[in-house]
């Protein structure tokens, strides 16, 4: 059975974490918050003072048209008390005081409030408070006698007051959804960011750990050649053994390498219209020496030339795909085992699968299988980075994976992609 590990016994190195997505979404909502209600509290003052000028503009106007035709009747409601008819909408009607020359007052309210003495040559308009109530007052001659007129404020103080209730309620409402919302869209930005920055960290040392043990092997063999008096069979083991590690950490190398150039800009190049049969073919002639040294049979099952087994890829990513696994399932297969790999259109898609008869991957292993440095034995000889790269190239290039088990009881690995026709990718309508 195929294991999923990494190999060795050291443990993985611990890279230090800066602060979490959510505090960071946190801190930008609660900045964003900020700068919206501040900009809302603006916008809260400024309508109450546009709305204060209009209302209070409003009441002077109707002192001003209540100055001309001055009324010798009092009104028919209580200038301090309930509100006057339905359809007086600014409240009772405007009081009327006449001063005569004598200095003596009188009243044409249904109240008989008195006017003080300090307003009875007021000329306004202007807000007084007459008998514990806000009143605005304009006074003006009228023959040998002075006039004043007033207009209570309580529908004035009322209005105000609901605009401001109004305008909090909002604004409490307005932060609430700014801030949930800045959570929610700060999330979905930066955690791509914070997976690519984990992945770096955990990739970064997952490499350290992978390259210390070639390291230390070729460390060892060299000390112990340096040491020790020469022997032709001894130092030419210890040279055959550095030589194997080396090739192993260069292998490592080119596979970061390419990893690292893959992260960086995340697209394919030089995409064009390939045969999918016949880079098959020719892969599985590379490794037809690979699959003989072990006894193997090698198959390769494709319609090269064929215009239904033709896809938009780069030639280099595909190629090294398929390097990827067949090398997988010749190492896996067993000494006299078969490896088989078939191309075949599906549709409106092509389907690349290589069949091998190993010991297979478990169910509840596929998932993981993927995985960067995850090793697929136990074994020396891999780092767990060949399939990272395959699924690199695979999800770059448009394509979905399938694994299942061979029908010689191995495992079934297959990819599939949009099939292309006269060099353009086939769109379904």
């Amino acid at each position: 059975m195929r294991t999923f590990g990494r190999g060795g016994g050291n443990s993985r190195p611990q890279s230090s974490q800066g602060p979490s997505v959510a505090m960071i979404t946190i801190r930008v909502a609660m900045a964003a918050s900020a700068i919206v209600g501040i900009a809302y509290l603006v916008i809260a003052v400024v309508v109450i003072i546009f709305v204060t000028n209009n209302l209070t503009s409003d009441i002077d106007n109707r002192l001003n048209q209540a100055l001309a035709p001055v009324p010798i009747q009092p009104g028919p409601d209580q200038p301090f008390g309930p509100a006057g008819s339905p359809n007086r909408p600014f409240g009772p009607p405007v009081l009327l005081w006449r001063i005569n020359p004598t200095g003596s007052v009188e009243s044409f309210n249904t109240s008989n409030v008195d006017l003080p003495v300090a307003y009875r040559n007021a000329v306004g308009p202007e807000t007084v408070s007459i008998s514990g109530v806000d009143v605005r007052i304009q006074g003006a001659s009228r023959g040998t006698d002075y006039v004043v007129v007033g207009l209570t404020m309580d529908n004035f103080t009322q209005t105000q007051s609901t605009l401001i209730v109004a305008e909090f309620g909002i604004g409490c409402a307005l932060l609430m959804v700014v801030f949930l919302g800045a959570v929610a869209v700060g999330q979905r930005v930066a955690l791509p960011i914070d997976r690519a920055r984990r992945r770096q960290l955990e990739f970064a040392a997952d490499a350290s750990h992978e390259l210390r043990t070639p390291l230390s092997v070729i460390e060892a063999q060299t000390s112990l050649a340096l040491a020790r008096e020469r022997d032709q069979g001894r130092d030419s083991n210890a040279f055959k053994r550095i030589d194997s590690e080396l090739q192993r950490t260069r292998r490592l190398v080119d596979d970061m390498l390419w990893l690292a150039r893959f992260d960086s800009t995340g697209g394919q190049p030089d995409a064009e219209p390939v045969d999918l049969g016949v880079l098959a073919a020719q892969a599985a002639d590379r490794f037809g020496a690979v699959a003989e040294a072990r006894h193997q049979k090698l198959t390769v099952n494709a319609a090269a030339g064929a215009e239904g087994v033709i896809v938009t890829a780069s030639p280099e990513w595909l190629d090294r795909l398929l390097g990827v696994l067949l090398d997988n399932a010749c190492k896996y297969s067993p000494e006299g085992g078969a490896i088989q790999v078939t191309v075949a259109g599906e549709g409106r898609r092509v389907r690349l699968t290589v069949d091998d008869s190993g010991p297979g991957i478990p169910a509840e292993e596929r998932s993981r299988v993927f995985d960067r440095f995850h090793r697929v034995t136990d074994a020396p000889g891999g780092a767990g980075l060949g399939l990272a790269i395959a699924d690199a190239i695979v999800h770059a290039t448009g394509g979905r994976w399938t694994i299942a088990t061979s029908p010689a009881g191995g495992a079934s690995i297959s990819a599939n992609w949009p099939r292309s026709v006269s060099g353009r990718r086939e769109i379904r309508a």
